[in-house]
């Protein structure tokens, strides 16, 4: 191909994106061979596919379609872990989804009783999980969205192979000294390392120009707890108190959520969707991150059962959640032109990601400002939502893509208060409102994927 004739791609391929919204997936990978995806991958209009060069020169040789930064190469999926997709773990995604409808047997619990008590089936559910995590994620947040665009940023590994105690053996070994010290230095050095990565995909996404990025991962309360109980063991050579645990968790959340800003700085024009965790805690009272990160750029979401009920398994919080979106039962891709239902805040952050990016593609003049006044602004405000998120409210997404039209005409106020005049609020599924809805086992719910990793 001479110079000239490979100008001419570039510039056919830059102005053909112009128009078009990109969501930035960070998340555990993704198959965008999957025939719905295929279409829809994100592409660098200055890299040259599978040449080992930089052409662009910003430190990712060959990332056409984005990075991986847990394994630091262009490799968005592995696909060598597709045995993970047994019969047994989507048995387990069929069973957890009838458990939230109310519709599970004494055989499916008596099944998944006895599965849990095997090392090799937990194990192998964690990988698929992951394994499959991404591209589930990436596909609801396309759907409906012929125009958007996704960056695959692979952040959370699909094994874990890491050291756990060597950081903190390290530091009894060099610093000595006071234990107290050395268990907050410890704690700050690992909310550092989990937000260290955060900048340079940041970086990356600004770089990108994404207009939307979603994360679809976290790191609970109760998980750092637990690691913070397992250090201080190994420090004090004994169990930890409620009170300690408290205030060295506290101490976790407090540095890793200051951190955690950087990684929205570094992309000021992206508007950061984050999920606001699986534990069923209020997050005004029990942090999680980076969900709970402070920032303009921000719409943290909580998952429904349709537009009937907040998920038992959804975290919540008047202050630090802003909207709530559908995320029992949502059926999406999955490797290998595959499909899956999952559960999980996971499923309804990408939604609230698809409406933003649906609202750019309308109209590209908005900025992460107004794509989150739109969504904010345009919802169902439910009483079952009041004292659960900031808004008192589901998305509406087609309420949001009206308000996004009439915002090319219309002062955007006036395109909002039209839009509510235009589209009514969502009539609740009467089909899901005449089964049980109940309290299911919290085996049954499977945490957002953290790169906290933490082994003893």
């Amino acid at each position: 191909m001479t110079k000239v004739s490979l100008l001419c791609v570039l510039i056919s391929l830059i102005f053909k994106t112009v128009s078009a919204s990109t969501i930035a997936i960070v998340d555990s990978g993704n198959d965008f061979q999957h025939k719905d995806l295929k279409s829809k991958a994100w592409i660098n209009p200055l890299e040259i596919a599978n040449n080992d060069r930089d052409e662009d020169k910003n430190g990712y040789p060959d990332d056409v379609n984005g990075w991986n930064f847990a394994e630091s190469n262009n490799s968005l999926i592995d696909y060598s872990y597709a045995t993970s997709d047994s019969p047994d773990a989507r048995r387990f995604f069929d069973i957890q989804l009838k458990s939230f409808l109310g519709t599970i047997t004494q055989a499916d619990k008596d099944w998944a009783r006895e599965k849990f008590k095997d090392p090799e089936f937990i194990k192998n559910l964690q990988i698929f999980g992951n394994w499959m995590h991404g591209t589930h994620v990436t596909g609801i947040a396309l759907k409906n969205s012929p125009d958007a665009k996704a960056i695959g940023l692979k952040l959370i590994p699909t094994e874990v192979k890491l050291p756990g105690r060597k950081m903190v053996d390290q530091m009894l070994v060099e610093k000595g000294g006071l234990k107290e010290t050395i268990l907050k230095a410890a704690l700050t050095a690992l909310a550092q390392q989990q937000t260290k990565v955060y900048t340079e995909i940041g970086s990356y996404i600004n770089s990108s120009k994404a207009d939307v990025m979603n994360g679809s991962f976290g790191t609970s309360y109760d998980a750092i707890s637990g690691v913070i109980g397992s250090l201080y063991k190994t420090i004090f050579r004994k169990e930890a108190t409620p009170e300690e645990l408290k205030l060295y968790t506290q101490h976790f959340f407090a540095v890793n959520l200051e951190e955690t800003k950087k990684f929205l700085s570094a992309a000021p024009n992206t508007l950061f969707v984050f999920a606001a965790g699986n534990e069923g805690s209020n997050n005004d009272e029990v942090p999680s991150s980076p969900t709970n990160v402070v920032a303009e750029n921000k719409i943290s979401v909580a998952a429904t059962l349709g537009d009937q009920a907040l998920a038992t398994f959804s975290c919540f919080g008047e202050q630090n959640v802003e909207v709530a979106a559908p995320g029992v039962g949502i059926l999406s891709t999955s490797p290998m032109d595959k499909y899956l239902a999952v559960s999980g805040t996971s499923q309804a952050a990408p939604y609230v990601a698809n409406i933003a990016g649906a609202v750019k593609d309308i109209n590209p003049k908005l900025g992460f400002r107004e794509l989150k006044k739109i969504i904010m602004e345009t919802v169902d405000v439910k009483s079952w939502l009041k004292g659960k998120v900031k808004t008192s409210g589901l998305v509406n997404r087609q309420r949001a893509l009206r308000a996004a039209e009439l915002s090319r005409s219309l002062d955007l106020n006036k395109a909002i208060a039209q839009s509510k005049i235009d589209i009514l609020d969502s009539t609740p599924n009467d089909k899901l409102m005449s089964r049980k809805y109940y309290q299911v086992s919290r085996e049954l719910v499977m945490p957002l994927p953290s790169p906290i990793v933490f082994i003893k």
